[in-house]
């Protein structure tokens, strides 16, 4: 390595102590890239460039250039083109005669292939782009695009340019050993154990697939086992004179069908008509498409809630780390309804214990020593707050926001757990219960004071926190509250309108929108100039908010008295909340829980040491409000997330 790299005087000073302390060092042939003569594999490779042996040559290729200089070099991959070109046109210029057709349709074929596999990536580039129309002349050497490949010059200039490539390439793969391992190694472990961990993943979804497929198959069966023995009573009874009544076939037949079918079966067969029946049954059992997202396996969580409970804090982090994955990365749709189901319905955060054995309640997570431990605890309720229904869980739980709130103003404002304490308190505010008690504990104030200093907060943090607050702003006492402070209100909002951060815009707009239907807040507008400051952002901003501001502009102008219906809003009951379903890819984003060799983590842990018999309990997802669709030039008038607003 010392000669490779070129370290003369190491050389001969090392070389020097070996022979005065008796141990010589033979010095490895064809180390030094300076003396590496050429090489065999260099020669074989430009005969079969001469002879046209294309086999030959790119089996020689693949074996002695390394797959990352045939992927990253991008000398090497035109080099490589140019050189399948050669030989899909080597017959053509070196034929006598007419050439053997069938050889020469198998090189055009394999000069296809090349073009729609690995040559794809160049199809883009100007240069290469008129090869691509190549397999499909009848008669190349004629066609003006292709007139400078058969002559001489373009195979010699080819030939020069590959012997002085395999020169370069060849020599520079005659690396030390010692270098080898520590260049390669690391790489090929990695890449093999992506592509094991990919194969695994696979064959889970489709051992799911199968099971499920397995699992329908199998009570098909047993249903058709009992339908059969009473069929067959039936006609026994026949046989011995007792009549067989329709309603009796009705409910044959119904238990035939699959259960999205039977009321409509038991409606449409008419037992008058001889056939009708087994037509039905025939229509029935007619292929159909088997769903591919099948639902994930099914968990103990009686010993998953022990073990949150019980559980050292690693094994506590990985199974809250756990868990959040089935919620983020499982398919929209069935597959993460029933995940979520299975949550609420088996009472993972002892909602139902916690009055009575509140020292058991995992959301005591929340108070954990361990940092790792609080932050994936309020990843898992972020998540969870993600989905409507989560909220609605989570919203059982008064304890739950007041744990939030004390760990929103504990936890440092540039940790993760900060991030996602807020992004789950956010999404609460779309519940208007939820709404009233973070305003009647003060948390306007406490964003006001976050958000005088914005420099620390992270984009997630700065977008949830605004939208927060707009959230809270739309509400009555929210107005009444910021009525109090008017001009620490303002004053933090005009700041914000100016902020880098352009997403922050309409929750700006909104808060401001909103508070200014309060007389107060209007004439405190008015006294700091906000017009003026407003009229400014007006020649800044794109369209869109450039409307929005002149909406907010025509609030400030208004002399309207604050409408007493709106105040009395608090005194509404629940509304059904809009449909707000969105997992953001901030919810998984900087993990610092890492598995170490041999340890599990995420599905594998959960299917591997929780799993459970039959914990899904399917249950139609409620129907939610789907939201008032407001024109984007006006501010936000209800409360949204940023995730669900970007969409």
């Amino acid at each position: 390595y010392l000669d490779f790299a070129e370290f003369e005087e190491t050389v001969r000073v090392f070389t020097k102590e070996c022979k005065t302390k008796g141990k010589p060092l033979p010095k490895p042939a064809g180390v030094s890239p300076r003396d590496s003569p050429t090489l065999p594999v260099q020669k074989d490779l430009l005969t079969a460039f001469e002879n046209g042996e294309q086999k030959v040559f790119f089996q020689l290729w693949e074996e002695h250039i390394s797959s990352s200089i045939q992927d990253g070099d991008p000398v090497a991959e035109k080099l490589e083109f140019y050189l399948h070109v050669h030989f899909a046109t080597y017959l053509l210029k070196h034929s006598m005669g007419k050439p053997d057709k069938a050889e020469l349709e198998e090189r055009i074929s394999h000069f296809k292939a090349y073009l729609e596999t690995k040559g794809a990536a160049l199809s883009q580039t100007t240069e290469f782009l008129p090869f691509y129309a190549l397999p499909f002349v009848p008669n190349p050497m004629v066609h003006p695009s292709f007139k400078e490949l058969f002559q001489d010059s373009w195979t010699l200039d080819l030939r020069t340019r590959l012997e002085k490539f395999l020169s370069l390439t060849l020599k520079a793969r005659q690396t030390p050993r010692l270098l080898t391992l520590f260049k390669e190694n690391g790489q090929c472990n990695k890449e093999m154990l992506q592509r094991l961990h990919q194969q695994l993943v696979e064959s889970e979804h489709r051992t799911m697939t199968y099971l499920k497929r397995f699992n329908k198959m199998r009570a098909d069966y047993h249903n058709l086992i009992g339908v059969t023995a009473e069929l067959v009573d039936s006609l026994e009874a026949t046989v011995n004179g007792k009549l067989i009544t329709p309603e009796y076939l009705q409910s044959v037949c119904v238990r035939l069908f699959s259960n999205q079918m039977r009321q409509s079966v038991a409606q449409s067969i008419d037992f008058t008509r001889p056939g009708t029946a087994s037509t039905m049954l025939r229509a029935s059992l007619a292929p159909v498409k088997v769903q591919d997202v099948p639902l994930l396996p099914s968990l103990d969580y009686e010993k998953l809630k022990k073990d949150l409970v019980t559980g050292n804090d690693r094994l506590k982090a990985f199974l809250l780390q756990a868990l959040r994955w089935r919620l983020t990365t499982s398919y929209p749709g069935e597959q993460r309804d029933t995940v979520l189901q299975a949550y609420i319905s088996n009472d993972l955060a002892f909602f139902q214990l916690v009055y009575d054995i509140a020292n058991l309640s995992i959301l005591k997570l929340l108070h954990s020593k361990s940092e790792v431990v609080r932050q994936y605890m309020a990843r898992l309720i972020n998540a969870c707050a993600s989905l409507a229904e989560g909220r609605v869980y989570l919203s059982q739980n008064p304890v739950l926001l007041q744990m939030l709130e004390e760990r929103l103003k504990a936890e440092d404002k540039d940790s993760l757990t900060w991030e996602n304490v807020l992004g789950a308190l956010q999404k609460f505010s779309l519940r208007r219960a939820l709404q009233s008690a973070m305003i009647k504990d003060g948390l306007i104030f406490w964003l006001l004071d976050a958000l005088t200093d914005t420099d620390c907060l992270s984009d997630y943090a700065l977008q949830y926190s605004v939208s927060l607050l707009m959230n809270l702003c739309l509400r009555s006492a929210g107005k009444k509250m910021c009525a109090s402070i008017a001009n620490d209100v303002l004053k933090v909002l005009t700041d914000l309108l100016g902020h880098e951060n352009h997403e922050i815009q309409p929750y700006v707009n909104g808060a401001l929108y909103s508070i200014l239907t309060v007389p107060s807040v209007r004439e405190e507008a008015r006294a700091m100039g906000m017009k003026e400051i407003l009229h400014c952002f007006i020649k800044e901003g794109n369209r869109e908010m450039i409307r929005q501001i002149e909406f907010v502009i025509k609030q400030l102008d208004s002399e309207e008295p604050l409408n007493d219906s709106i105040v009395s809003d608090d005194e509404e009951e629940e509304e059904d909340e809009e449909d707000h379903d969105i997992m953001e890819p901030d919810l998984d984003k900087d993990e610092v829980l890492q598995p170490q060799m041999g340890e599990l983590a995420g599905e594998k842990l959960l299917t591997t040491e929780y799993l459970g018999i039959m914990t899904h309990t399917p249950k139609t997802k409620k129907k939610l409000f789907p939201g008032v669709h407001q024109s984007v030039d006006e501010p936000l008038q209800r409360p949204v997330t940023p995730g669900y607003h970007r969409t």
